[in-house]
């Protein structure tokens, strides 16, 4: 780990700088944000929604989507709904994302070439994992956040008072479109 990190933290600490963060774990809006881990989004999402620290849930992951309706994903929106609160769900997607278009071919070729064997990848398939389904992108963005939003609609667990809205961002002006 970069020692800078821990410097800086250390100062950040020293100086009280947290104060201004200091919120409670329940989401002041009720609002759950599903959206993509890109790099780009780490501040510009809630600056251009006008979010601040405590106002809402936000669960990152590759491409912003659910593939499974039992994933990590899917587990947070429910803790998000049953034990902090939230009433409304916003799947955001956003323009030029790493996962659209993405190769799992092309990904499992670079594990291997990382040193992950063909037996370790054998057995993930004996595990019943598909992994090139598994690590397949998606084709169209507008597809996949529609496609998510239909999959938190429908689960049998989400109460119908539930809001779910897609929408997709522009990765350098913010700019949101609602789907």
């Amino acid at each position: 780990m970069d020692h800078k990190i821990l410097k800086f933290n250390k100062q950040f600490v020293e100086e009280r700088r947290y104060e201004q963060f200091i919120t409670s774990k329940y989401p002041d809006r009720k609002i759950a944000i599903v959206s993509c881990m890109d790099t780009r989004l780490v501040e510009l999402l809630p600056a251009a929604l006008g979010f601040k620290n405590g106002d809402i849930k936000i669960i990152k992951n590759a491409g912003g989507t659910i593939t499974n309706p039992f994933d990590s994903t899917m587990r947070s929106l429910l803790v998000a709904i049953y034990e902090l609160g939230v009433e409304w769900i916003m799947v955001i997607g956003h323009t030029n994302c790493g996962v659209q278009g993405m190769d799992s071919k092309r990904m499992i070729q670079h594990m291997k070439e990382r040193g992950i064997t063909d037996e370790k990848i054998s057995m993930m398939r004996y595990c019943g994992i598909d992994l090139e389904q598994w690590l397949h992108g998606f084709d169209d963005t507008r597809s996949a956040v529609l496609e998510t939003v239909d999959l938190i609609s429908h689960h049998p667990l989400i109460p119908a008072d539930v809001k779910v809205k897609g929408f997709i961002m522009d990765s350098t002006t913010g700019e949101l479109e609602e789907l």
